[in-house]
């Protein structure tokens, strides 16, 4: 599967579509993607049924990608490789030049399989329950107004502060280097089962991200008045809350299985993506 706004995706799904027919293998795609890249393949509906026909899904795109697919495959069993396109990609774990080498891997047997966590998100919106599901990070955050919002965080029925911030970003331990990075959260190891509560912009400058078990359950009412405060999951707007609303985050039943292969690790991906100074590894 591959990000069809990505035209340079077509040239690399050309390239495993033929790697995996000359192994012996069969090929399948969704049918996006056999367009974008002109592939006489079988196709199928959507990933779920890809999923459920392939023994591998590879993703084409970037982490946005991969986060598409990891929702839409909460809970199939069918691991997924990604396969970076541009970007920074800490979610996809090979680089398109790399494609030959990560499918002999594979073949090889030369790689584990390590399950992700997916939270959950059930919001009380003017009366109304949402549910949602995010592999990084749900976020309540302020509209377009540039006011501090004001938010009440309970954990496991504790209050445990109101915010006074731009917003609050509740990630996953995938998450931890996504927004809640870029907003000063603490860099969580895939394996580590927590929550990172990270404010955004808090307006009090004691506030820090803070860790809570995985097994926890968070609560975020808005107390902001006459003020637009949004809801979104991944990156992607769900719903605009209102004073007394209230989202309920726990981790997910469901989760995703990711392709790690023989020789790369995480700690290494952040020495290389982050480009981190003073590094002798």
């Amino acid at each position: 599967m591959a990000n069809a706004e990505k035209p340079a995706a077509a040239t690399v799904l050309r390239k495993a579509a033929a790697l995996i027919a000359r192994s012996g293998r069969t090929a399948l795609a969704d049918a996006a993607s056999a367009k974008l890249a002109g592939l006489n393949i079988p196709t199928c509906f959507d990933s779920l049924e890809l999923a459920r026909k392939c023994d591998v899904v590879l993703v084409f795109g970037g982490d946005g990608t991969m986060l598409r697919i990891a929702r839409e495959l909460a809970g199939a069993h069918t691991p997924i490789l990604g396969i970076n396109i541009g970007g920074l990609g800490f979610l996809t774990a090979v680089s398109s030049d790399e494609i030959a080498s990560a499918l002999r891997k594979i073949w090889a047997g030369d790689f584990k399989l390590e399950s992700r966590p997916l939270i959950e998100a059930v919001a009380r919106v003017s009366g109304r329950r949402e549910a949602h599901v995010a592999f990084n990070d749900v976020v309540i955050s302020r509209g377009g107004l540039p006011r501090l919002v004001q938010l009440e965080v309970s954990v496991d029925g504790e209050v445990l502060t109101r915010y006074r911030c731009d917003g609050l970003i509740i990630s996953s331990p995938t998450g931890s280097t996504a927004y809640s990075l870029a907003a000063g959260g603490a860099i969580v190891s895939p394996g580590a089962e927590v929550f990172a509560l990270t404010p955004i912009c808090p307006h009090t400058l004691s506030n820090r991200s803070v860790i809570v078990n995985l097994s926890s359950t968070v609560r975020v009412r808005v107390l902001s008045e006459k003020l637009d405060v949004i809801l979104a999951a991944d990156g992607q707007t769900l719903s605009t809350l209102s004073t007394g609303d209230e989202i309920t985050i726990r981790r997910s039943r469901r989760g995703v299985r990711l392709v790690h292969l023989a020789g790369t690790s995480f700690f290494q991906t952040l020495r290389r993506k982050l480009h981190w100074s003073g590094s002798h590894v």
